[in-house]
């Protein structure tokens, strides 16, 4: 089975439909979002209808923290992003906030756990950010292979038999093969606000029968959508995101 995994659209739907079609082009098998659907961008009914309508088809989707604080949540964000909330909050129709209120904050599939932020405690909303970080997350849960989002940029960690945490920033389109005695944990790009310094839409394909896990850049029109951030109100900063990668 080939899994298209995504995080982190933030409410960017030329980004999201970017994404789509190159995974539909890698004929990918099952798609996961990893979470936060709204927040910073432009289009927060749009994108989340559209995900509430590829899990009717299957797709597994899970709660971020932008997700949580949209719908009512409390939430310990900066300026931007909680003025992005604010702004998005009264543009969500009560079918979107009953989506976004009714997603999971852990899904497992066969030996695979998919989480938004570190699996130790999920509603925390830590992020998987460096070795250390990564052990934590590692050491709380059984599955061979977690995936995760909420840090923005692309990353790999795995558990050895010494109990040492090897970190590895993957290749765009070079497979990253995951051995079976190892633990392996994968942090996934953001599709929305990539912060890599690549403001390409980030994502990952990973085929459950080789063990091989490959992240992918799909190319859109983010100057356009970073005027459309502008033009509807919301913080310049989030504007300079999109186009920066950073």
């Amino acid at each position: 089975m080939r899994l298209g995994i995504i995080s982190d659209v933030h409410a960017n739907a030329p980004a999201l439909e970017a994404s789509l079609a190159a995974l539909a082009g890698l004929k990918v098998d099952r798609l996961v979002i990893l979470g936060d659907v709204v927040g910073y961008g432009p289009d927060p009914e749009p994108v989340t209808q559209r995900i509430a309508g590829l899990v009717t088809q299957g797709a597994i989707c899970l709660m971020g923290n932008h997700d949580a604080a949209a719908v009512g949540a409390k939430a310990s964000m900066n300026d931007g992003a909680a003025a992005a909330i604010a702004w998005t909050k009264p543009r969500l129709s009560e079918s979107s906030r009953g989506f976004l209120s009714g997603l999971p904050m852990t899904a497992m599939l066969e030996d695979m756990l998919f989480v938004h932020a570190d699996a130790s405690n999920p509603a925390d909303w830590i992020y998987v950010l460096d070795a250390a970080t990564a052990m934590q997350s590692l050491l709380a849960v059984k599955a061979r292979v977690t995936f995760v989002g909420h840090v923005h940029r692309p990353q790999v960690y795995c558990l050895t038999a010494t109990a040492k945490v090897i970190a590895h920033t993957p290749t765009t389109n070079t497979a990253v093969p995951l051995s079976p005695q190892r633990q392996w944990l994968a942090v996934a790009g953001a599709v929305g606000q990539p912060r890599d310094g690549n403001p390409a839409a980030s994502f990952l394909t990973y085929d459950t029968g080789s063990r091989e896990l490959t992240f992918h850049r799909a190319t859109y029109d983010y100057e356009a959508t970073a005027q459309r951030v502008r033009d509807a109100g919301l913080p310049e900063r989030l504007a300079e995101r999109l186009i920066s990668g950073t």
